[in-house]
């Protein structure tokens, strides 16, 4: 993987990326690195998540730091991030990516299920946010960005619980860039159209599902997770420093 662009203000720059064992998140957490970032990640998956930081040290890159956490868990995320401040100093660029696009009918949601689905895709946002954001203003500010999703704009069925927490995101981002922008602290929000992750492909991508994206999407090729991390790494550089408030569509042309 090789990145387009090199933004100089993301060196040395301490970076928190949710999710980052697979898919997006990891194709996030390798370019960071690829810019010389200190990269710090967490996941559920430790064998993924150590193999993908072998990988990247294996090609001479700032090894990213690891560390396992459920963040489903608040306390222990909270404490990650207190890790990681304690260890490189105040993390200036938040990647909030963690989510799980799992499948769901409308009768088969418990109450129980509708809070874990919350739980995964949206509360994290929240509160990786609120364990960043002294430390961020005191260093003279940074970058937070949410992914989000397309799926509730072009209303997507399937999965509700989903659709609801990443439309949720957008409306967070919006209430926390007004919150923290006098502390020069800048959030957005990008909202992917349909990554072609392993997951997706393995799972999902049907020949029916790949004629109606072609026919929807103005771009007539896939989107590859590298091509939304290119995204993630312009809103944390300072190269996008009048940037904020805003919920950017990275979707190929689909909406």
């Amino acid at each position: 993987m090789t990145t387009s662009a090199v933004y100089p203000s993301l060196r040395d720059r301490v970076v928190f990326i949710t999710g980052g064992a697979s898919g997006i998140g990891a194709a996030i957490v390798e370019q960071f690195c690829e810019q010389g970032a200190k990269v710090s990640f967490v996941d559920i998956d430790a064998t993924a998540s150590e193999a993908l930081a072998d990988s990247i040290a294996d090609r001479n890159l700032p090894r990213p730091r690891f560390i396992a956490c459920d963040l489903k868990d608040i306390t222990a995320l909270q404490n990650a991030i207190g890790q990681v401040i304690t260890s490189d100093g105040p993390i200036t660029a938040l990647i909030n990516n963690a989510a799980n696009d799992q499948r769901h009918t409308l009768d088969e949601v418990t109450p129980e299920y509708f809070d874990d689905r919350i739980a995964v895709n949206l509360r994290h946002h929240f509160f990786t946010t609120q364990a960043v954001h002294g430390p961020m203003a005191e260093a003279g500010g940074g970058a937070i960005v949410n992914i989000g999703s397309v799926t509730w704009l072009i209303g997507q069925g399937g999965m509700p619980c989903y659709s609801a927490s990443k439309a949720a995101i957008a409306g967070l981002t919006r209430s926390l860039a007004r919150d923290l922008g006098p502390k020069n602290i800048r959030v957005n929000s990008v909202l992917p159209g349909w990554i072609m992750t392993k997951r997706q492909v393995d799972n999902w991508l049907t020949p029916e599902g790949e004629e109606e994206l072609m026919q929807r999407q103005c771009l007539k090729r896939h989107l590859m997770p590298e091509d939304l991390a290119k995204v993630v790494l312009f809103f944390a550089a300072d190269d996008s420093g009048i940037c904020t408030n805003q919920n950017y569509i990275a979707d190929g042309g689909w909406v």
